[in-house]
């Protein structure tokens, strides 16, 4: 038997099946986004990946594109979730090397800013690996 303490409201909220999208579109939401503004301004996106020193850049832009489009839809539908999960974690954890190599950086509000939006990567990584284990468990569970 289970001790359950939380309120009803809680239990309501989280029993409640759309929930369980919500959370899903809410974590990946700027990946999607993303995915779609840079691939309606393609020069911007190829523009992006030269700014991060990434060679050639087209092919990181259309690599970056397929991911974060991809990477949603799957975890959106639920079909492969594990691999967009995987294709997005990845992604972020390479981003967050990429983009925010704060221990290169004098100190400063650049380093703190980039510190930050390091460990924000790595906490979406975790929501990540969340993700595909519920979505595991419940598989197990049907």
């Amino acid at each position: 038997m289970t001790d359950r303490n939380e309120p009803q409201f809680v239990d309501a909220i989280l029993d409640w099946r759309p929930i369980w999208f919500l959370a899903r579109l809410a974590l990946v939401g700027a990946y999607l986004l993303g995915g779609i503004v840079k691939f309606t301004d393609w020069p911007a996106a190829i523009a992006e990946q030269a700014h991060f020193g990434m060679t050639p850049p087209a092919f990181w832009a259309a690599l970056t594109i397929g991911i974060e489009l991809v990477g949603p839809i799957l975890i959106l539908t639920g079909r492969f979730l594990w691999l967009g999960a995987g294709m997005l974690g990845v992604f972020t954890l390479l981003a967050a090397f990429t983009a925010n190599a704060f221990w290169t950086m004098p100190a400063g509000p650049d380093r703190f800013m980039a510190t930050n939006a390091f460990f924000e990567h790595i906490g979406l990584i975790g929501g990540f690996v969340l993700v595909a284990l519920v979505a595991e468990r419940e598989r197990r569970d049907a």
